[in-house]
């Protein structure tokens, strides 16, 4: 008797492309550590993340390590992210974490991402904690709404970044981070403070009709090697 094998879209892509692109209505996080780990890029449209989507991986390694002792060296543990992450209209129903410090072992844990990172139009219900990482390849949060506790401290961007028309409900954490290549806060909306205090940014920063409903904190900012305060005074003559 002949056999007929019937493939899914999804299993298509995945063949031609090794990308795992999903379109039920609700995936469980770990399902998508897993698949980074096993090196599949990860391509989301239209669902709901249940779970904490961490990137660090600390429950796999926290155990192994024991108890940091201040004398050991470094105390940070990181990891790398080596696919492209893709997620497009999806909601985060809990933390999304690529930094997590824990004040019981002492160590503190990154991830950084060697491909590019789309969070488009995303909803992050819970944490979205990017602190300490480094994106190599353009990063976008497009139209994203950051509704709790946010940090982007120290993170680095190699390439352009896009944070045009986000929403953060909470105060919006840019203390020391670094834009190499250009950034766009076009549009954006800053219900709570603002911290971009050590600011880095070289090419185009993008502020048009951007909103901060509280204060900004632009203390030792620079862009393009001047103050933020010159930057505002040089954009309204031109």
């Amino acid at each position: 008797m002949r056999k007929i094998y019937l493939l899914t879209l999804a299993s298509v892509l995945y063949l031609i492309t090794g990308t795992h692109t999903f379109s039920q209505n609700t995936v469980n996080a770990l399902k998508i550590m897993e698949d980074i780990r096993e090196g599949n890029n990860i391509s989301y449209s239209g669902v709901t993340i249940k779970g904490g989507l961490d990137f660090t991986y600390r429950n796999s390694k926290e155990d192994k390590l024991g108890t940091h002792k201040w004398w050991d060296g470094s105390n940070t543990v990181n990891e790398e992210i080596e696919v492209e992450i893709s997620f497009n209209n999806c909601t985060f129903e809990d933390d999304v974490l690529a930094y997590i410090h824990v004040d019981r072992s002492g160590y503190t844990f990154t991830a950084d991402f060697e491909e590019s990172v789309t969070f488009k139009n995303c909803d992050f219900k819970g944490k979205a904690m990017f602190k300490y990482s480094e994106f190599d390849e353009v990063v976008t949060f497009e139209g994203s709404k950051f509704n709790r506790e946010n940090s982007f401290k120290y993170a680095e961007f190699d390439q352009n970044a896009n944070f045009s028309s986000t929403m953060f409900d909470d105060d919006a954490i840019f203390k020391y981070t670094e834009f190499e290549n250009g950034v766009s806060f076009n549009g954006a909306e800053f219900r709570e403070s603002l911290n971009i205090k050590y600011l880095d940014v070289s090419g185009m920063f993008d502020i048009d009709r951007m909103e901060v409903e509280d204060d900004i904190d632009a203390k030792y900012t620079e862009i393009n090697g001047e103050s933020f305060t010159k930057y505002l005074y040089k954009s309204r003559k031109n």
